[in-house]
């Protein structure tokens, strides 16, 4: 396939969305969920005259009575349509004390800002399955992206870059719980999302409301300081604990369902907790489970456990039910809030 670059002047492209010959939106394309932050950092590099990465556009469609067309934006709307938001005061851009409107600038800045070069890649008059596929590669490397990479390429707010944080956190790193390859495809970030969206809201079936959350909290996430310091707190437990390196709370299922039952225990419930009783507690509980033998032996808690801990480890079901059971061996005082029945 052959495709030219040129250089277009911004303000051809500004117009084009005005007057509807430059669709920013295809079907395809993400929604527009650029934090105002990295909308912001984006429009300095434009009005500071500094170049960005070209834009994709494709052929759209043609009126054979008029001779008019329009064209795609295949790739490249969160830029263009930050600068269009710019260039039209939207209230969809909210510019920090730093930034003059576009309105506001001399009139040699409006034009330098006008007649800004932009890179346009123009893939022609294309069917649009192939249009997708390009879109597609455009926005993968060398391998199909997981789930948390396109996450990672929608969101870059708040309630991420608390979870890049706490995916950094020395817990992690000391106990070297994350592999190099799980680091590499953002397994550690997608962990500690999820496990901080169920911090806050409870056990989900897997990772359905990741995306809720990353889009919720993609501007602000003020629960922030709160959460590390009650993360702290139950990392410190756990690391008191003293785990043997080869114990299976470090699988990822037993870890994160201890790290949110602490939590729940300390925080939830706001009970205090024995450290050393239930550090032994839980460390008995866990070599009761892994001297199950058969795994359809569901007579006892850490039957049961197991049971959840081996299949379908992230449905919302086997989650309440480790859960649970861990809860209990917490505080052996505590009535489940589901009934625990064994399974036949």
């Amino acid at each position: 396939m052959k495709t030219s670059a040129t250089n277009r002047k911004l303000r051809l492209l500004l117009t084009g969305i005005q007057n509807g010959v430059l669709i920013p939106r295809p079907e395809f394309q993400r929604r527009l969920v650029w934090s105002n932050k990295h909308k912001l950092e984006f429009l300095k590099t434009v009005l500071e005259g500094y170049p960005f990465p070209e834009i994709y556009i494709a052929a759209g469609d043609v009126d054979s009575e008029t001779g008019e067309g329009n064209e795609m934006l295949v790739d490249g709307q969160q830029r263009i349509t930050t600068l269009y938001q710019y260039f039209k005061s939207s209230d969809d851009l909210k510019l920090d004390k730093m930034t003059k409107p576009y309105r506001e600038l001399e009139e040699a800045e409006k034009i330098a800002f006008l007649e800004y070069e932009v890179v346009v890649r123009d893939l022609g008059k294309l069917p649009i399955p192939e249009i997708l596929e390009i879109f597609r590669r455009i926005n993968s490397t060398n391998y199909a992206l997981n789930a948390m990479e396109i996450h990672n390429a929608r969101f870059d707010g708040e309630f991420k870059q608390f979870g890049e944080e706490i995916a950094e956190h020395q817990f992690f790193s000391d106990s070297r719980f994350f592999t190099p390859q799980e680091i590499k495809r953002m397994g550690d970030t997608r962990f500690c999302l999820i496990l901080l969206c169920t911090l806050m809201s409870g056990y989900s079936n897997r990772d359905d409301v990741l995306e809720k959350y990353l889009e919720n909290y993609n501007e602000t996430f003020e629960h922030q300081d709160k959460l590390r310091s009650e993360f702290n707190r139950v990392a410190e437990f756990i690391t008191n604990c003293s785990f043997d390196q080869k114990s299976r709370v470090w699988k990822k299922a037993d870890l994160f369902t201890l790290f949110v039952e602490v939590h729940r225990y300390l925080f939830k419930r706001e009970v205090q907790i024995d450290e050393t009783g239930a550090a032994t507690a839980l460390k008995s509980f866990y070599n009761d489970v892994d001297s199950i033998i058969d795994p359809n032996d569901t007579s006892n808690h850490a039957g049961i456990y197991y049971k959840a801990a081996l299949q379908a480890t992230n449905d919302r079901g086997n989650r309440l039910k480790r859960g649970e059971i861990i809860q209990k061996v917490l505080d052996s005082t505590y009535n489940p809030r589901i009934e625990i029945i064994p399974e036949t």
